[in-house]
């Protein structure tokens, strides 16, 4: 089968076995009759296929009287802030986001620089299946225009959002592994705009990931070595389009994704006290911060459309996913690392004192996340052995299936970007979490077998 997967969060795909440059310009010419041909910010996250996905996102665009804003390599987040800074109709991200190498993909924006919501998407997705799409004539094809310094507008807001003077002050040592991804075009520039001394991994946007792509822990060996030998205050981890965000210690300790939302969370409602918004998978100690500043806490359907959401629905301040994808407001509503590696900058600034010490302060939990290669036919099959097996949980279905103990939880449910089921466990005790984890996984397996 090609390796093409389609959603109302965009498409994905392996260039060369189901990515196909005819499909690209019928997706591209799908969300350009959606938009009504109206003006549309196209960015790539610097994998080498972007070239060739770009020229036919470009021709599909054009070729329904789209006029289109080149950010030419820009993160995923900076193409939401360009969406709301031009009023422009609409966005693509060219991205697939921490998939390997072979991958690309397309992210569509709303008008508010925003994912698609489910029922956007849905009317993406009939389009494009339809292809029902609104060509224009010769003299109709709309323009191209490349933007000159498209960073810009993404910095100044996140700027906005912390005292750069007490941050300067502070002069903080970072390691940023970019990885080779988008995140290497605005990361170090914020970062010195900060008065940060800034040692960069992967500070060339090409897609030669130096590692696996995703911010892991076991991807970040290299990042933690470095904030060792050079006595960082702190390492930072981007995937290759920049929307997540994993963190390293001043110890070398890999304090992972789920922390990332948490801190910016202690930071943020600290001072501005409001509602929290985070999904099924993330880690409870995101809802602990929220009780201890005494915020309401609303959990969602995981993926970032379900978020954003939830968010808009009940104003949220703050909110996110347990990957490292804060979602910051005031910036735009999508997941930004840029807004992340400014809040942990400022509040390091304002609390004096290392990165560990804020990290052990936090309430303590060990959450373990795995996957396994599950047909989508057959995860109903398997949400359904492991709710007969633990029969003591309380079940939440709607999101695949959440099993709920006083003192522990375990997930699974269907990626919305690729043919497989997350597992996700959380415990006080990594151990306990581990073995829970473990455990659904062999009873997933012995289900679809």
């Amino acid at each position: 089968m090609p390796q093409r997967i389609l959603s109302i969060s965009g498409l994905r795909g392996i260039i060369g076995d189901g990515l196909d440059p005819t499909y690209l310009v019928e997706f591209a010419a799908a969300f350009g009759t959606l938009v009504q041909g109206g003006t549309v910010v196209v960015s790539c996250d610097g994998r080498s296929t972007g070239p060739l996905v770009k020229h036919a996102v470009l021709a599909g665009l054009q070729s329904v009287g789209c006029s289109v804003l080149d950010a030419e390599i820009a993160s995923t987040p900076t193409a939401g802030v360009l969406v709301q800074h031009f009023a422009a109709s609409g966005g693509i991200q060219i991205t697939a986001s921490h998939n390997p190498i072979p991958w690309n993909g397309l992210k569509p924006f709303s008008p508010q620089g925003s994912v698609f919501d489910e029922a956007t998407g849905q009317k993406l997705i009939g389009l494009l299946d339809s292809k029902k799409f609104q060509y224009v004539t010769w003299d109709r094809i709309g323009s191209l225009d490349t933007l000159v310094d498209p960073s810009a507008p993404h910095l100044n807001r996140v700027l906005q959002l912390v005292d750069v003077a007490a941050i300067r002050k502070r002069r903080l040592k970072v390691v940023l592994d970019c990885n080779h991804g988008s995140g290497s075009i605005l990361g170090p520039r914020l970062l010195e705009e900060l008065g940060c001394e800034v040692h960069i991994q992967g500070g060339t946007p090409d897609g030669q990931f130096e590692h696996i792509p995703e911010p892991t822990r076991d991807n970040c060996e290299g990042l933690c070595e470095a904030v060792r030998q050079l006595g960082a205050d702190v390492g930072f981890a981007q995937d290759p389009d920049a929307d997540r965000l994993a963190i390293v210690d001043n110890t070398g300790r890999y304090i992972g994704e789920e922390l990332t939302l948490a801190l910016c969370a202690d930071y943020v409602l600290a001072r501005t006290p409001g509602p929290v918004v985070v999904n099924g998978s993330t880690s409870r100690v995101s809802a602990d911060i929220a009780a201890k500043y005494g915020c309401p806490f609303h959990r969602s359907y995981v993926g970032e459309a379900h978020v954003v959401a939830k968010m808009r629905a009940m104003h949220a301040i703050i909110g996110g996913e347990g990957n490292g994808g804060l979602i910051e407001p005031r910036v735009g509503y999508v997941r930004d690392s840029f807004a992340s590696m400014a809040y942990v900058a400022a509040g390091l600034a304002a609390r004096g004192g290392d990165l560990a010490a804020w990290v052990d302060e936090l309430p303590r939990y060990s959450i373990v996340k795995d996957k396994l290669t599950c047909p989508r036919e057959k995860v109903t099959a398997a949400c359904a052995a492991l709710r007969q097996h633990y029969t003591s949980a309380t079940a939440t279905e709607g999101d695949g299936l959440r099993l709920d103990w006083n003192d522990r939880w375990v997930q699974v449910r269907a990626s919305n970007t690729e043919p497989i089921l997350r597992v996700i466990a959380e415990a006080p005790d990594e151990e306990i979490a581990v073995a829970l984890c473990q455990e659904a996984i062999t009873l997933v397996r012995n289900a679809v077998q």
